[in-house]
């Protein structure tokens, strides 16, 4: 559950603006859920049109608690289903239209080209090239150099896993502050080396002959994984000397 702060018992104005947040506010109330949830990433959503906060007459961001739902609910989408942001805008669109809108899934036809399915359940939503090029705003030559860093890597059959749509949006963030594809390699062999230390953790849950124990091994990689990542993000900050507002 989300923490909003509560609002005020004044009257018109001044009580319609009492349960306004900026965005500070907003990066502090969602980061339980969300740890890795920086200004830049909220203001990245608002400029694709996943929320429109309002503006002061200074032009500041003021989020209502209905943007900060929102938000954590594009978030949501993003880290447990892997929806590239234009499914995402769009199911949220048909929801506030009153519309019954399933959960979609990135799926795939026999054409290759991408789909859309309802999820039903456990599902490893998988993106064709074309699609994961639309989701990122990228063209074929950066791909191909993404993939020449090993940032992205398709799958047996030339798809990707819909995690790809997260790193080329990050990717592409990063190349706003000048930080280039080929500086990020060192990212991705850390990264390597995190997921083989969770691998060596779970391995022996996934060779178990009780199903339950092998099953169980997911729930746990998801958890070391959760737990890597807020290190991983506690040791850059460290490294820095900052902390997040």
């Amino acid at each position: 559950m989300l923490r909003t702060p509560s609002g005020g018992a004044g009257h018109g104005t001044a009580a319609a603006d009492s349960g306004l947040m900026s965005i500070g506010a907003v990066l502090n109330t969602l980061r339980d859920e969300f740890p890795e949830v920086t200004i830049s990433k909220i203001r990245f959503l608002e400029s694709e049109g996943l929320i429109e906060p309002r503006r002061t007459p200074s032009g500041y961001r003021k989020f209502s608690p209905a943007d900060v739902e929102r938000l954590a609910h594009v978030l949501r989408m993003q880290r447990d289903h892997y929806l590239p942001l234009k499914v995402i805008r769009e199911h949220l669109d048909a929801m506030e239209r009153g519309e019954a809108a399933p959960l979609p899934v990135v799926g795939r036809q026999r054409d290759g080209e991408a789909a859309l399915e309802v999820l039903e359940g456990p599902t490893a939503a998988r993106i064709a090239r074309g699609e994961l090029l639309a989701a990122a705003g990228i063209d074929e030559r950066e791909l191909a150099e993404w993939e020449s860093y090993g940032l992205l890597t398709p799958l047996a059959d030339g798809v990707y896993d819909a995690e790809a749509v997260t790193v080329a949006a990050l990717v592409v963030e990063l190349g706003r502050f000048g930080i280039e594809p080929r500086h990020l390699r060192a990212m991705k062999a850390a990264a390597d080396r995190e997921a083989g230390l969770v691998d060596q953790v779970v391995a022996p849950l996934k060779r178990h002959r009780n199903p339950q124990t092998r099953a169980h091994a997911e729930a746990r990689t998801k958890e070391l994984a959760a737990l890597t990542v807020k290190l991983h993000g506690a040791l850059v900050r460290t490294a820095l000397g900052v902390r997040l507002p």
